[in-house]
Formats: C-alpha cells, structure tokens, sequence
C-alpha cells in the first residue's frame, strides 16, 4: 500500500507530464520537435505503410505480423495484442494505441452471387460513411487472401439522379459484386460469411499530407511503435498495440488487468477536432477513467489522451501532415518518459493484389486496362488518343488521322457504300471553374453522373507541360454533414494554396479526375472507370487487328471521337466532314444494363455475358427493323452470341442521321454506368468485336433508294 508520501509525489510527476504535454500541444505548428526546418522525409512514406494495414476487429492478426517482422521485440497475447516492456520500477506508464479500424463484414451471400453487408460496430462516423463506399472498389478479405470488387450503384442513364430530398445512402443501399454468377461461385472464391470488407485505397499523398482511412489512428500507432524502439529514462513504459478497441477497448483491458494498473494509461487516439487547418498540433486531455469498464482491484491512476491534429476526421480522406505528426511523435515519447523523438518505422505491407488467370480472355483484357487506366475526361482526350495510335494494327497507324476536333479516322477500301464505326475516347469528370486564394478549387461537371461518388475521394488535376503531362494530387472535399445524398457543389483540394497551384500550372479549364486502377473479377468479369467507351475502343481496335484491308469491297471507316460526354462533338465533326457519303454507321458504346439487383427489368434488361447488344431504340436514335435483323443474322451465322435491347443514353451515330446514314449503334452490357465500379464480362468484349469484324468485312452495306426521276415536262 502507498504512503501518504508515495501518492503526493505520483501526482507531482503526474501534474508536470500534464503540463509538459499542454505547453507541447499549445506550441505553434511550425516548431518541430528537433527544431524547426522540413520533416524527415522518412515520415511520408512511414505514415502511409500504416495507413495501408488491414486490422479488422478480432482480425488483427496479419497486421500483428508486418509489426513484428518490422519491430522485433513485441510479445503478442491470446487476443492478438502487441505488448512491449521497457526499463522498470516506478512510475509505471502503460502507452497504447488503437490498431483495429471498424469495418463492413460479409452478412450475405445471394443466390445470384452478390454480397450484403453489416455494421456490427455501428460507430459514429461521418454520416456519408456509407456512401462513401457506394460505387466503389473494395477488398474482401478472405482467408485466402484479398478478393477484389466493387459496391454497385444505380447507372445514371437508367436512374436520372437522385431527387434532392434523397436520404444519403445507408448500409441497406450498398451490394457487393465481386463478378460472381452465383452463391456457389462466390464461396468458390474463398468468401465466407463475416469476412472483412474494406474500401481499396490507394497510398494517397497530396501536398503536404497523407490520407486515408483511420490516418489519425494509424499515426498514433506508427507514435507508439516508435516509442518502442526506447526505454525511458526512468520507470517503466508497457507499450500496447491493442485490437478490438472497437468494442470498449476490450484487447487493452486485458492488458491493464494483466498488468495490474499503472500510474499513467497515455492513449495515442484521434481525438475529434475541428476540421480545417485551426487547432495546435497536438491535442491532450486528461480523464480519471480509462475507456474501458472499470476493473475491480485494477487501479489506473491518471487516463491522458492524445492526438494530433486531423483534417477530414472519420472520412475515407482522413488527413495528416508530416509535421504535426512529428510533434505528435515526440509527444507520446515524452509521455513515454522519453527525452528525444524516435523516427517512425516503414513497414512492409503487401498490397492485395489477386492472380489474374491466364486465358484466351487475359489479351483483351490488357489492352483494355492500358486504355482505361488512362485518363482523358471530355475535351482532354490526347493521353487516350495516344493509347489508341499506338495500339493501332500496322496497316491502320499507316492510314490514322487526326482531324481538327481531334478525332482519330482510318479509311479503308474502295471509296463506294461507306460505313463507319466510331467509338468515343472521352471519360466522364471536371474542370476547374475558379481558385480560391487557399487553394480550394471549384469544379464544373464535363459529362453526366452523380456528384456523390467524387465526393470524399480521391483526386488528380492533369496539367499538360509541353510533352509531358504531370498529375497534382488532392482530394474531392467531403461535407461535415449531409441531410441529402447529392452535394450541392463539389471542391478539390490539393493540400497547397494557389500560387502553389499555379506554380504546378493548374488553371481554370484544367481537368480533374479521381485515381483509378482496372482490374479482374473472378474468371470473367472486369472493372474500372470510364468502360464507357474505352471497351468501345478496345472491341474496335481487337476487330482491326483481325482484318486483312486488302480483302474489303468497301469503304470501311474507323473512328475515335472525342467530346462524347458532353454533347457529341467529335462524332458531329466526322459527319459534317463526310457529308452524305456515308451509307451506313455503327456507334460501338455502352449498351447500360439493368442486369443488377437495384435496377428494374422493366427495360434495358440485357445480362452480362450474353453478348454484345443491337442499341435498337435510344434516346437519340431509332435503327430500322430490317437493319437489326440484318445485324442478328449476320452474327448468328458467325454463331457470335448477340442480344437486342432499349437503353437510355445518346450516341455518335445520331449525328449521321441529319446527313441522311442509318444509324445503327451496338454496344455490350455495362452494370453501374458512370461511376469509378463500372463492371462488364470480357466475353462479350470479345463478342463485340467479332460483330464489328463481321460488319466490316463479311456483307455489303445496303444501298439509299434511288430518288424517283423528274417527271417529263
């Protein structure tokens, strides 16, 4: 039992830590803890390896694994805590961090493959937490490792918005396609009931910040660890990476009830504060409890929490900066009874990646994800045209052309009965509308889709500089709060002011995307953003490759338009400038399915993988029966699977009407349109281009009836 005495002096120290971490947290952002200057350029990189761990709650334990092989030393308990001793006697300070962040678990497996989801935390968060992760890519986190897929959205074409008294999307709203066909297929994958299911997030740094989820957590787990690394000066610190913090701390009682107490319990948590740069780096508050349910005979003498300051709190773009997050470190050293600041340590954290099977689908599918992954939002297509001329057959790059829109043409064959095919190059996205002087950037929409699923993620503005093109990252700026689904507007923000900005030649009229990576679902499906219509360009290119020019009775015209999205610009250029010699034409874009549990089969109900689509009926065109019976025929001969359907949406064809060309637009079926989770089954990629083939080589085109004569006078 303590005297008198003991206890006077345990709340003298207790009193000068508590007034040390208060005049650390009160110190201006620009003192550093070693001095001021630039941030060890070692802390980015360090930041982002633990931004990147996957810690579900009681799922902790390949994260305790890169933490050890990076730290030695910790000792791991039967929950999966991470425990380190350093130095003895008294004061005896317990510093510990949260390593578990709340997650989505697998609830559901459907019959017809896709996943439902829950919430079993039920956290506060941002009240876009949900819709955040709508129209988004994912990981399933399987004991076999990471299953890549996407939360589906209803496609824009289909569903012309939201009203603007929508409810933001909750967890009933999200379904998880993971290119599944069934129950059986989705076990087959390894996905069990309650396996994790996180957003995929790239390593994300922009400016002067990292983000990503949990990244105020995260860093003062990355504080804590480095600690470790120390022993203090004098006493003992227990160290503690802890799991199941969601549930009432659970994991560190049971460390502090196997430990018996201690003078000091120091939390690394993120403590909310109020968004925007305002706030000292550091935040400290002190309680006489700790977190968790008190422990009978455990006694804990005084509970400090500690954070650092955060932008975006409890959101998918959760920022740090370096700097604070330096004096944040030596703020959990010196609470650790730790003179000078240990650096961060980098660990090594493999990203999920799944094998793509090698098959007779795996060269379409490349050829698709070069052009996919590259960006071109309307009116900014070059990077795309480039992508497309270089993967032009060698006959075609020898006949390219590029014409004052910027459309790419390549004529064949005798110059009688034109046809021509024309696929769009332009994705979806922004422009910058104006800069305010802080650099947050006001955007205007270039094409159709709904604002929410930019909102929170992240960004990149594409600056051309002479050749080159250079890419300034940032993020979409989340609201704080939302009574509706839809922003009213939406901003970017890049982490710099606008004389950085401009420096990095960003302007109003710059573009702006988000990051995208395309990938393979299951043994068929495939997903990225901007499909429509880069699969377009892709089945086209695939039929040119396998066409032999010398061979074509016709003239045959390739085209890939630009300024589809926002008004068909291009395709109405290529008209004007071929007039009525054109007899017959086939825009190759998206046939938008309603082949998803969240759409009506009312219309448009065209499933994935039957094979490509006859676009018959549009909101832009109508074909002739006798053309589409032509175009079933032709490719039910060639025994190539084919569908016909209704769709919303426009096409480049309709712009051939007014010159008199029949317009006949084929497509394939897309789920989600318009969104970063657009998914299609590289079957029908190929189905596509066996159509398109077919039509350019196999029939002649039919023939404009030949006006009546004039009668006789």
């Amino acid at each position: 039992m303590r005297s008198p005495a003991d206890r006077v002096r345990r709340r003298a120290r207790r009193g000068a830590l508590v007034a040390a971490l208060a005049a650390m947290a009160a110190a201006p952002a620009a003192g550093r803890a070693q001095g001021a200057g630039a941030p060890d350029t070692t802390t980015l990189p360090a930041l982002e390896s633990w931004i990147a761990l996957d810690a579900s709650p009681g799922r902790e334990i390949g994260a305790d694994a890169i933490i050890e092989r990076a730290i030695p030393g910790w000792q791991r308990d039967a929950l999966g805590n991470l425990v380190m001793r350093r130095g003895s006697g008294s004061p005896r300070r317990i510093v510990a961090c949260a390593i578990d962040e709340p997650t989505f678990v697998v609830s559901e497996l459907t019959a017809d493959g896709y996943l439902r989801l829950h919430d079993p935390v039920g956290l506060p968060r941002n009240p876009l937490w949900a819709q955040f992760h709508e129209g988004q890519r994912i990981i399933v986190h399987t004991r076999r490792g990471g299953v890549p897929g996407v939360i589906g959205v209803r496609s824009v074409h289909l569903w012309r918005g939201r009203s603007p008294g929508d409810a933001p999307a909750s967890i009933e709203n999200l379904w998880v396609d993971v290119g599944a066909r069934s129950r059986a297929e989705a076990q087959g994958m390894g996905i069990e009931l309650l396996d994790p299911v996180t957003r995929d997030w790239p390593r994300w740094t922009y400016g002067d910040f990292v983000a990503g989820p949990g990244a105020a957590d995260r860093t003062g787990c990355a504080a804590v660890a480095a600690a470790a690394s120390a022993a203090p000066e004098h006493g003992e610190t227990d160290y503690v990476i802890s799991v199941q913090h969601s549930f009432r701390w659970a994991g560190l009682s049971a460390v502090v009830a196997s430990l018996g107490g201690a003078d000091t319990l120091v939390l690394a948590v993120a403590l909310q504060t109020a968004p925007g740069p305002g706030g000292p780096p550091v935040s400290a508050r002190t309680d006489t409890r700790p977190p968790f349910p008190a422990l009978p005979g455990v006694e804990i003498g005084t509970t400090i929490e500690l954070g650092v300051r955060s932008r975006y709190p409890n959101t998918l773009v959760e920022s740090v900066e370096p700097g604070d997050a330096e004096q944040y470190d030596a703020a959990v050293a010196r609470a650790a009874g730790i003179a000078s600041r240990p650096p961060f340590v980098e660990l090594d954290v493999p990203p999920e990646r799944a094998n793509e099977p090698r098959d007779s689908l795996a060269g379409a599918a490349s050829l698709l994800r070069r052009l996919a992954d590259t960006y071109g939002v309307s009116g900014d297509e070059g990077q795309v045209r480039d992508a497309v001329r270089a993967a032009l057959p060698e006959w075609a790059a020898a006949n390219a052309q590029v014409d004052t829109a910027g459309d790419i043409i390549v004529a064949v064959g005798p110059d009688r009965d034109t046809t021509v095919f024309v696929a769009h190059m332009d994705e979806v996205g922004f422009a910058v509308s104006r800069i305010s002087p802080d650099g947050i950037v006001s955007l205007a929409r270039r094409g159709g889709f709904l604002g929410s699923l930019w909102e929170g993620q992240t960004a990149i503005a594409h600056v051309d500089s002479g050749q080159s093109h250079v890419s300034v990252r940032g993020i979409f700026v989340p609201r704080d709060s939302a009574h509706t689904a839809q922003p009213r507007e939406l901003t970017a923000w890049f982490g710099i002011d606008s004389a950085a900005l401009a420096a990095r030649g960003v302007t109003v009229g710059t573009t702006i995307t988000s990051y995208k990576k395309a990938a393979r679902f299951g043994a068929l499906r495939f997903s990225a953003r901007s499909l429509d219509d880069r699969t377009g360009c892709t089945a086209q290119l695939l039929a040119m490759r396998a066409i032999n020019p010398a061979t074509l009775t016709h003239k045959v015209i390739f085209a890939f338009s630009v300024r589809e999205e926002t008004g068909l610009f291009g395709a109405a250029a290529i008209a004007a400038a071929l007039g009525t010699s054109v007899h017959r034409v086939h825009a190759i874009d998206t046939f938008v399915s309603a082949d998803d549990p969240m759409e009506s089969d009312r219309f448009a109900d065209a499933p994935l993988g039957a094979g490509a689509v006859v676009r018959a009926l549009d909101n832009s065109s109508a074909t002739p029966p006798a053309e589409v019976d032509r175009v079933l025929a032709l490719a039910r001969a060639a025994r190539i699977p084919i569908q016909v359907g209704t769709t919303n949406g426009g096409n480049d064809g309709s712009e051939f009407v007014r010159w008199g060309a029949v317009d006949v637009p084929i497509g394939w079926p897309l789920r989600y349109s318009h969104s970063p989770a657009e998914v299609i089954d590289l079957r029908d990629v190929l189905s596509l281009s066996r159509v398109i083939e077919r039509l350019a080589r196999a029939s002649e085109p039919a023939r404009r009836p030949t006006p009546p004569a004039a009668p006789k006078p």
